[in-house]
């Protein structure tokens, strides 16, 4: 089973992707919706929230996590990959990123001048810019934050003309950079993708952490058979919060259709 965990309903944009392109495996999705927003909350914070969110994921049988926050993949995906995974030896699980995807499409593209637009946390981590010197890219990495965003998109209100100017205002410092890639480094962000176009201009290439991350999938899969044999494949998809939230199961329907029972899960106790 591949599972995907998100602060809130975000990641469900990266499993509306994965799943187009890998349709016959089994998923969970876990929001910690009891706990959104990530992306105002310290590190070490961050760290404990998505420990406690793997550590059940794992429990109940997945195989392959894709953390689909920005936020938690900026300050606790090495430190989770560390303990789980490379400290323990483990070899049949794995723990994947959207900031790598992400990072080495800009480069693949040939990229110079790059802005990211991310929450506070991913921002105040430089993962992104970290990410790029890692691969060896001499681009030039400018990151702001855009702290409404989400709990905009969250409240479903991102098609209201208030989001449109408050992310107009939020760009108006990103444009003065004359960019020639925009990172949307939340996986929020996509469901403001044409609002996102039309105001940085067609020279602009907007490049999202969810497609980014479910193509990289493709090819890690294909690369990892260990791990790819692992995954059952019969299609089934299950739903889980950590608050009983009643806007979830709505706004989930709207990013990837129809979805069925949202069941609560007990992280962290």
């Amino acid at each position: 089973m591949i599972g995907i965990f998100d602060s809130g309903v975000g990641g469900l944009t990266v499993m509306k992707e994965i799943v187009k392109l890998l349709p016959e495996y089994d998923y969970l999705y876990l929001g910690d919706t009891a706990r959104v927003p990530y992306g105002n909350r310290s590190a070490e914070t961050v760290r404990q929230f998505s420990e406690e969110a793997v550590r059940w994921m794992f429990d109940q049988g997945v195989k392959l996590i894709i953390i689909a926050c920005n936020t938690a993949s900026s300050s606790a995906l090495r430190y989770l990959q560390d303990k789980y995974l490379v400290d323990r030896g483990v070899m049949d699980r794995k723990i994947l990123g959207v900031i790598r995807p992400t990072v080495e499409e800009a480069i693949r593209l040939g990229c110079q001048r790059v802005c990211v637009v991310g929450t506070a946390g991913t921002v105040r981590a430089g993962a992104y810019e970290k990410e790029f010197e890692k691969l060896g890219s001499k681009a030039k990495v400018y990151s702001y934050a855009c702290p409404l965003l989400v709990p905009l998109i969250e409240e479903n209100w991102h098609n209201k003309p208030e989001a449109r100017m408050i992310l107009k205002k939020y760009l108006r410092p990103v444009k003065s950079c004359n960019p020639e890639a925009l990172i949307l480094g939340c996986t929020h962000y996509p469901l403001m993708m044409r609002d996102f176009k039309r105001l940085m201009g067609k020279r602009v290439k907007i490049i999202s952490s969810a497609e980014e991350t479910a193509k990289k999938l493709v090819d890690y899969l294909k690369r990892h058979s260990e791990i790819e044999k692992l995954l059952r494949k019969e299609r089934r998809r299950l739903f889980y919060a950590t608050d009983d939230s009643p806007g979830f199961k709505s706004f989930a329907e709207r990013v990837i259709g129809k979805i069925g029972k949202i069941n609560l899960a007990e992280i962290g106790k």
